[in-house]
């Protein structure tokens, strides 16, 4: 079977976007690997009932992976002395970015299981699924396509195409757009940062320690949390949603309205009329977001995928064969 839940919200690259997802296909591993999905999906249960972070970083690792030279899974790469600084290792990962465990422990299953047949890429887009589905509630259930290739290529100096937390909203969505995905992918997909915690440095430059639109209350509460002056040794983590911090709904659009969110990425999303309409829309409580950001969570996990002789399928995931 294709996958180890019953979907409620289908989607395939025929229906979402045939020309963007290069063969990727529901069900890919039906034949060769049949199990594969249930496998990962197994490792992210157990990962994210010992810590709903972890499950928090794997949605945020499709995010960072796919960005960066496509959904090939380039993200999980470590450092060699041919390649001492590969994504992993640039500013927005290195420190931040977790759950690469949980990846190594899905590969080490999917090996025993089916040799060389699983891509470290689909193990981090149907990892994302997964943990979509479980820290939701499974509100946001929906088929993942498989078939991307790993990718062998890994460098820190690409990261600096992801959207930083200071950004503007035009900054922002050129980002998006850079990638094929608009302005409403940006507005659903910033919906993550209702679940995870997020480091003081992120933040406190820009919305703390200068004068920001933030709510009086939210600030007071994250000076008594974050130094004034975070640094690599005093830099502690908050949660991104302080009212259902291990819960990946819509609660962050209320934020939002609010002005109960940390990041300048998050608050520019009121600045205009277009987005905070948007903003509106999905703090309702109709599962419309729940229905956009699974939607949004497959197009993102159709960037730039590997074909052919672009990619390979990596035996161990943080190396290339």
């Amino acid at each position: 079977m294709a996958t180890a839940f019953r979907p409620w919200f289908l989607l395939s690259c025929g229906l979402l976007l045939a020309a963007a997802c290069h063969g990727l296909q529901v069900g890919f591993y039906q034949k060769t690997c049949p199990r594969a999905e249930a496998i990962v999906r197994a490792e992210v249960q157990k990962a994210v009932r010992r810590d709903p972070g972890l499950g928090a970083g794997l949605i945020r690792m499709l995010f960072h992976d796919c960005f960066v030279e496509g959904c090939d899974g380039s993200i999980l790469l470590d450092p060699t002395p041919a390649n001492p600084r590969p994504e992993k290792k640039g500013p927005p990962n290195d420190g931040s970015q977790r759950s690469y465990e949980v990846i190594d422990a899905a590969k080490r299953a999917l090996e025993k299981a089916c040799p060389g047949t699983v891509s470290c890429a689909d193990v981090v887009a149907f990892a994302a699924r997964d943990a979509s589905d479980l820290l939701s509630g499974s509100r946001i259930s929906f088929a993942m396509p498989g078939g991307r290739l790993d990718g062998r290529r890994s460098l820190e100096s690409q990261t600096s195409v992801l959207p930083p937390p200071f950004a503007n909203l035009n900054t922002l969505a050129a980002r998006f757009a850079a990638k094929g995905m608009g302005v409403e992918d940006l507005v659903v997909l910033s919906g993550a940062h209702s679940v995870g915690r997020s480091h003081c440095s992120s933040f406190v430059a820009e919305r703390i320690a200068s004068p920001s639109d933030m709510d009086a209350g939210l600030a007071a509460q994250l000076r008594r949390q974050c130094p004034a002056s975070p640094s690599l040794g005093n830099d502690p983590v908050v949660a991104e949603d302080a009212v259902t911090p291990n819960a990946l709904d819509n609660q962050y659009y209320r934020n939002l309205l609010n002005r109960k969110v940390l990041f300048t990425s998050d608050a520019v999303l009121m600045s205009s009329a277009q987005t905070a309409g948007m903003v509106g829309d999905l703090a309702r409580p109709d599962g419309t977001w729940e229905k956009k950001f699974a939607a949004a969570m497959v197009k993102l996990s159709s960037i730039g995928v590997k074909t052919g002789s672009d990619g390979e399928i990596r035996k161990k995931c943080r190396v290339v064969n």
